[in-house]
């Protein structure tokens, strides 16, 4: 499976090729806000998403029946950003299950800068 392709077919919003990437009966899953979603409805989710979308994969790790993908994910207009980390499953070189924790990014909270430990390694 091409995981480059996958990934610019989800941040294109290709509501036509993205169930192409899945066996029929995939299981996604959202960790952050606790959603499962079957492929017909993973699709909706994400092409139905608000706005138009960018992004890089930042780190990719590939494996016989595993991929895990780190990938950067904003809006065109720049006024949303957020990292995705996605374990991919594969069965016959499709995906069979889809874990992915989704963070908006942002400033460190009040309470760890108050501990003046660590610093930005992002300009």
């Amino acid at each position: 499976m091409n995981i480059k392709s996958f990934w610019k077919a989800v941040i294109s919003q290709n509501r036509a090729e993205l169930p192409s990437y899945f066996i029929e009966d995939a299981s996604i899953f959202w960790h952050c806000t606790n959603e499962q979603f079957s492929v017909e409805e993973y699709v909706k989710v994400n092409c139905d998403y608000p706005g138009k979308w960018e992004g890089e994969i930042e780190r990719l790790v590939e494996n016989k029946d595993e991929v895990i993908l780190a990938g950067h994910v904003y809006s065109s207009d720049k006024k949303i950003s957020c990292h995705v980390v996605s374990f991919i499953k594969l069965v016959n070189d499709k995906i069979s299950r889809l874990d992915e924790y989704w963070a908006d990014d942002g400033e460190a909270p009040d309470w760890r800068r108050k501990m003046n430990l660590g610093k930005p390694f992002k300009a």
